[in-house]
């Protein structure tokens, strides 16, 4: 199979969808890997680091996109990108599409078979290719919340941990799932008072067994969100459903009853995020005010990391890659149901029930296409 590998072009994204070691692996099972001239700068993998690995160094993305069966990626194909997709082309990168219906129509009518990794599941079903940037998203949830929480910054110029004789930061996690696993860790790792809210009592008694009593739970209800939030100094907002979009937990209206310069941090923004003020900002202008509330909403949190989140994701994804690439995704996608799951749009046809139904679209099972 030859594989494509384009420079990522969404606004301070670092991340490259393959690094050299994992391109040579490629192309010890006979596979051909071609490279936009540029793609892993960010990271510190330059050309010369793929040319050694095997891969031939395009000089643009467009000519990747013309010659490869599949394309890797790391975030959804932005507009530019997704002219270029064709008929029958693989394309496998984080989609997020319940929030999107411009790309999702767009990509319906490339023809491209389109797998996402963040509904690709497990064994035991997890979600194991969003996991690793959702454990990098969770760490750095805490440490931006932090930031703006400081007075030069807008914020109410409290110190999470607090200091002998002053009170610690209030921290609020909604979401005990991996996201907020990581976010609980750090956060108590400073000192903070650290509350997490989630509907599955099971996940919460994991929670206590991890982090023990200094951790409080809280069972999610309505009333339970909106009396623990309008307290917090800083609220991480880590609640997923795989496809859909993300539940709006907060209201408009416990926004306005919260602190003036605490601050929410909506981690799931990509799904369209868990606060009902919310909208997605870049890093380049990573918050915005409402009601006195800064909210931090930026759509690729880990882009920020990229030494980190790259190898982190190329450490998940590379099994997945091979499996396409040796088999095919058809018959990949037949014999392997976890990776079925993550196939999200085929030749015109939403695939996955959970995004179809968030953009009102017909719902075309997976099954039947990979047994055409």
């Amino acid at each position: 199979m030859h594989i494509g590998v384009p420079k990522e072009i969404k606004p301070h994204e670092y991340r490259v969808g393959l690094i050299p070691a994992n391109v040579r692996e490629l192309v010890s099972h006979g596979h051909t890997v071609s490279v936009e001239t540029g793609a892993g700068e960010g990271v510190g993998m330059i050309d010369v680091h793929y040319q050694a690995a095997g891969a031939n160094i395009l000089p643009k993305a467009s000519d990747v996109f013309a010659i490869a069966d599949m394309i890797i990626k790391v975030k959804e194909p932005l507009p530019l990108e997704r002219k270029m997709l064709q008929q029958g082309q693989v394309l496998f990168t984080y989609l997020h599409l319940a929030p999107d219906p411009e790309q999702a129509n767009d990509l319906i009518r490339s023809g491209a078979t389109c797998i996402a990794y963040e509904t690709v599941t497990s064994c035991v079903g997890g979600l194991p290719l969003l996991a690793p940037m959702s454990e990098v998203a969770g760490r750095m949830s805490i440490q931006a919340g932090a930031h703006y929480l400081e007075k030069t910054n807008g914020g109410l110029g409290i110190l999470l941990g607090g200091v002998p004789g002053a009170d610690v930061g209030k921290v609020v996690v909604l979401g005990g799932g991996v996201v907020g696993t990581h976010a609980i860790d750090v956060a108590l790792g400073m000192g903070a008072d650290v509350w997490v809210v989630d509907n599955n009592i099971e996940v919460l008694r994991y929670l206590w067994r991890q982090f023990g009593n200094r951790l409080n739970t809280v069972f999610s209800t309505i009333d339970a969100i909106e009396h623990y939030c309008v307290r917090a100094d800083l609220v991480i907002g880590g609640v997923l459903t795989p496809g859909s979009t993300a539940p709006k937990l907060v209201s408009a209206g416990v926004i306005k009853k919260m602190k003036p310069g605490s601050v929410v941090v909506n981690v799931a923004i990509d799904q369209g995020g868990c606060f009902e003020t919310s909208h997605p900002t870049t890093h380049d202008e990573p918050t915005f005010i409402v009601d006195g509330i800064i909210h931090y909403c930026v759509a690729n949190m880990p882009g920020a990391v990229p030494c980190t989140s790259t190898k982190a994701l190329n450490n998940a994804t590379l099994p997945y890659i091979m499996e396409i690439a040796d088999k095919g995704w058809r018959k990949a996608l037949l014999h392997d149901a976890n990776l079925r799951a993550g196939l999200n749009v085929h030749a015109g046809y939403i695939t996955n029930e959970a995004v179809a139904e968030s953009l009102s679209k017909e719902f075309y099972p997976v099954d039947d296409i990979i047994r055409q």
